[in-house]
């Protein structure tokens, strides 16, 4: 085994870039240790002392017979309920229906974008944020009118503290470029503030606390049109189960607050990176938006 010792500085940067993107958070241990033998020896060496020894009355329970049978109670006296055992593995602190309430009272409470940044960086009723290195939050032109919503943010989004980082950052450059835009002409942001863990799907409570602070985004940009990047994102608003492929293309209406807005949803730049051959899907779609930016008057000459 190489020591880290033994590598160069570019190498041990190498290295801990692939651990960071293969969704490892924490190094705990030089070496790996085997938890189940240990947990097998402490079995082993509990159970003869455990059989050593009469079993104990329950606190609450009253006197033992000798023969380890409860003796009857008079009647008219009840038996105290046993005290309740703590829960196994670890709870959250908040529950996920308070944890919604108050990420409604939160997003509702901001009334800028800027008051809803704060408010989501000090906001701690999702996991997610535990495990994450840096909330993802809008970024760019909030007057544009234009607003690009990803999935939920990568390792490199996470690493860098912008949505659309790394090489599929620059993919989606060069996609904006395309039909005439740049990422300091639109508004940009994802569903999920935070990376969940080796870049696995939210869960359904994670997806219901983060919804308030996406709408409340919208909300507070007031954009005119929006271009949906990835299956997660598309799913979320669109509240269908079919593909990227089955979603993309089409215009469907997205409400927040009192606003009814028009949006578009297309593949991910990172579905792109891994399947090459569907950017011709993506560019049917991108000219598509780019139309009805021209028809609102929204795309700049």
């Amino acid at each position: 085994m190489i020591s880290a010792n033994d590598l160069s500085p570019a190498e041990l940067a190498a290295l801990l870039h692939f651990h960071a993107d293969a969704g490892v958070e924490w190094l705990l241990e030089e070496e790996a240790i085997d938890r189940f033998a240990e947990f097998e020896a402490m079995k082993a060496a509990r159970r003869p002392a455990a059989q050593a020894q009469p079993q104990a009355p329950i606190a609450g329970e009253g006197p033992v017979a000798r023969d380890g049978r409860t003796p009857p109670r008079p009647n008219g006296v009840a038996r105290p309920a046993p005290a309740e055992r703590a829960a196994s593995g670890p709870q959250p602190a908040i529950p996920d229906g308070e944890a919604v309430q108050q990420a409604r009272f939160v997003a509702e409470s901001a009334r800028s974008l800027s008051e809803l940044k704060t408010a989501i960086e000090a906001f701690n009723g999702c996991n997610l944020k535990h495990s994450a290195r840096s909330t993802i939050f809008a970024s760019g032109d909030a007057e544009s009118g234009i607003m690009v919503i990803g999935s939920a943010p990568g390792a490199e989004d996470d690493r860098e503290g912008v949505p659309f980082s790394g090489k599929s950052g620059q993919l989606f450059d060069k996609m904006l470029a395309a039909i005439g835009l740049t990422r300091s002409s639109v508004l940009l942001t994802q569903v999920i503030p935070w990376r969940p863990p080796g870049n696995r799907a939210p869960s359904a409570a994670e997806m219901d606390i983060c919804r308030p602070f996406i709408e409340r985004q919208i909300a507070l940009a007031e954009p005119k049109v929006i271009l949906l990047l990835g299956n997660f994102s598309a799913r979320f608003f669109f509240g269908e189960n079919d593909t990227i492929h089955g979603l993309r293309g089409r215009w469907k209406e997205i409400t927040a607050a009192d606003c009814v807005i028009p949006a578009i949803a297309s593949l991910h730049p990172q579905d792109l990176l891994t399947a090459p051959v569907n950017k011709r899907l993506a560019w049917n779609d991108l000219l598509a938006f780019q139309a009805k930016l021209k028809s609102l008057s929204l795309l700049r000459n």
